[in-house]
């Protein structure tokens, strides 16, 4: 277990303090929406103020996705990711105990800022520790997420009458500085790049069509996660005219349907070809999709839900599989490249789908999930054929 005769390194220890890290952002992802009514409330904040640190949060994550990759690969994991920890921890305690809003959004913004560059580097590093089944150990990182998104309100619901939000919230952002402190404890892969930052290799990504359209894939993809996260809600309850908690617990069933198949993804069909399992892929998300478009109750709204979280699990996990295989000395690298170019689309889908609907109504919302899906399914058809994985 080595990467090279002077950097030995336990494969399993370095795997699960990765699992650990995505774990730890999952449950900071999901926590502004989680306390949103208490900060709005100790902060005074409106709609507007509100949106502002919703808002703060992707510009954060983006900028530090941006810049991980040159960084992993020059510098290597260990110091990188231990400095993620650390924003990470100091936007857990601004958010926690911030004095005025302005400590508060720079809170947001530092967990953002970690948070982003963990995500990347934790996926690269993954992809860097498989010398086979890239997808299928990226898909158990992803179920680790999905962990944290849905343990974090979990942590919040049943610690609530013991604990203030804050005390909860401050108590993650200790354990994620503890997170740091083991991973400046344990070995890492050494760094590929050993000469100056990788910017001349890095723009000549830019050049590579695979590449370019696997990004666009993942924009695709991010875009159509964001839009089901964010507007699903006001969907069911504004349109398919269900309760406000039957929706927001379909919607928690839509994060439950994707860990469940990164989980199968990781085991029982990680022997599958790619070729097949995007097609079981789009199966799933296809009839999802149609089956919310025709839910007529609760019960069709779940399953509808549940299929479509399946049908988008394997996107991130298959494709960065794939950027790791193709570039495996630059793969922090080309791991941003893609994720900024996938969160621009998370960004830019979610704002156009928030005009929609204002203009045309909620009810649109299934209309741009129709054409992601096509896009998404012509992207991944180019896609294996350029890399002739169906072969």
């Amino acid at each position: 277990m080595h990467s090279s005769s002077s950097n030995l390194y336990n494969k399993r220890w370095v795997f699960w303090a990765a699992c650990i890290g995505i774990l730890l952002f999952g449950m900071g992802i999901i926590t502004l929406g989680s306390i949103k009514q208490a900060i709005s409330v100790r902060y005074g904040l409106n709609d507007i103020g509100a949106g502002t640190l919703f808002s703060i949060l992707p510009l954060g994550i983006l900028l530090g996705s941006l810049f991980f990759g040159p960084a992993c690969d020059k510098y290597g994991y260990k110091f990188i990711l231990a400095c993620c920890c650390l924003a990470m921890c100091l936007g857990f305690e601004g958010i926690a105990y911030a004095s005025s809003t302005t400590v508060l959004k720079l809170g947001v913004f530092l967990f953002g800022l970690g948070g982003g560059a963990i995500n990347g580097a934790t996926s690269a590093l993954v992809a860097d520790l498989s010398a086979a089944k890239k997808g299928a150990n990226l898909s158990i990182l992803g179920v680790f997420f999905g962990l944290g998104a849905l343990g974090m309100p979990f942590l919040l619901g049943i610690l609530e009458h013991r604990f203030s939000y804050d005390a909860i919230v401050s108590m993650v952002g200790l354990v994620t500085f503890g997170l740091g402190i083991i991973y400046l404890c344990i070995k890492f892969p050494a760094p590929k790049q050993t000469g100056g930052f990788p910017m001349k290799e890095g723009i000549g990504l830019l050049k590579d069509k695979v590449i370019l359209l696997i990004a666009f894939f993942l924009f695709c993809q991010s875009s159509f996660e964001a839009i089901i996260n964010n507007w699903t809600t006001s969907y069911l309850t504004g349109f398919k005219l269900l309760a406000a908690d039957q929706a927001l617990y379909a919607l928690s069933l839509f994060v439950v349907g994707m860990t469940l198949m990164r989980i199968l993804l990781g085991s029982v069909l990680s022997n599958l070809k790619a070729a097949s399992l995007w097609i079981l892929a789009f199966v799933l998300l296809g009839a999802g999709l149609v089956l919310l478009i025709c839910s007529s109750t609760y019960v069709m709204a779940v399953i509808a839900l549940m299929l479509m979280g399946a049908g988008l699990a394997g996107g991130f996990p298959l494709m960065l599989g794939l950027v790791g295989d193709r570039y495996k000395t630059l793969s922090g690298t080309a791991f941003g490249l893609v994720l900024v170019i996938a969160l621009a689309g998370n960004m830019l889908i979610n704002y156009v789908v928030g005009i929609i609907a204002e203009k045309f109504g909620i009810e649109y919302l299934t209309t741009v999930a129709l054409i992601e899906w096509i896009v998404m399914i012509l992207l991944c058809v180019a896609i294996l054929k350029r890399i002739k994985v169906h072969k």
